[in-house]
């Protein structure tokens, strides 16, 4: 995954609440117990309360010299190439431009969602929440939430292959929540049903296929400051990683390695094979119509 490496980055859109050092990875139960527990709140589509996962207390604040860090680094498309937080912000940067450019075209409006960046423990709408529920997107105040050492559990603890665009494919799936939560379709979810045909399963993979929607446009995506596409370079390795990562995170997958068993009846997010078949499928057509997955 290559970014223009003259493009400016737009640090507005991420909010770094990081303490300590940045990045920091998972804070609450450890072993087989809080892997499970990653694994139930993993790129959910609503509040950590809501899962029973929320953390006690509140959050820790972040240093002044943390609070600028993004700031003061993320500069260029440069940046993005090189460090882990400044790449957040250009995907970003890139997945807003074309959601804002795809919901007018489509007659609908675009509202931009911030990121957050924290380490261990947040404050959100949606209640307090720690690293264990994973990448998550809170409804309540339309924001995107990540610990950016949930990456290396991605890979350590999950099988996933790694790489930037792994890393891309979990931030796109959370705008994918965001555009629908913009759109009505995220509340379908709320009814807290399970299950391989349940809506849960159903919004999830649908915010893969938006995820891959991007993917397909996010090279012919123009930034207004340049008039070029942010995202320079997307290769089929690149592509490969992010269907690992969707992968990784199958119900089915997950299940089987932390449960030694399947259990379709409490699946909340779909198998490995529709995790990637959704993903392919926004990303050969780049049509959001085509992601309809209410109709399966």
């Amino acid at each position: 995954m290559q970014f223009d490496d003259d493009a400016d980055l737009d640090t507005s859109q991420v909010q770094d609440r990081r303490s300590g050092i940045p990045g920091g990875g998972l804070t609450v139960g450890g072993g087989i117990v809080g892997l499970i527990a990653l694994a139930l709140g993993l790129i959910f589509g609503v509040g950590p309360q809501e899962l029973g996962l929320g953390g006690g207390g509140p959050a820790p604040h972040a240093s002044a010299s943390t609070e600028a860090e993004v700031a003061r680094s993320c500069r260029t498309g440069k940046d993005a190439n090189t460090r882990q937080d400044c790449r957040i912000v250009g995907i970003v940067n890139s997945a807003q431009s074309f959601w804002s450019g795809e919901l007018t075209r489509r007659s609908g409006t675009y509202t931009p969602a911030s990121t957050v960046l924290f380490t261990g423990r947040v404050s959100t709408a949606c209640g307090a929440a720690t690293s264990a529920v994973g990448p998550f997107y809170c409804p309540g105040d339309r924001k995107v939430y990540l610990d950016l050492g949930f990456f290396d559990e991605l890979r350590t603890k999950f099988g996933a292959s790694g790489g930037p665009f792994a890393q891309a494919y979990v931030v796109a799936h959370e705008y994918g929540h965001h555009v629908q939560n913009l759109t009505g379709t995220l509340s379908r979810a709320q009814d807290r049903l399970t299950g391989a045909g349940s809506n849960s399963v159903k919004v999830e993979l649908q915010a893969d296929c938006y995820a891959g929607v991007w993917a397909h446009h996010a090279t012919t995506t123009p930034e207004k400051s340049t008039g070029r596409p942010l995202v320079k370079q997307l290769t089929k390795a690149d592509i490969d990683d992010g269907l690992s990562a969707a992968a990784a995170v199958g119900d089915d997958r997950i299940q089987e390695r932390f449960q030694g068993k399947v259990t379709p009846e409490s699946w909340t997010h779909g198998s490995a094979a529709q995790r990637r078949q959704w993903f392919t499928t926004g990303y050969t057509t780049g049509d959001t119509t085509r992601c309809d997955t209410f109709k399966e």
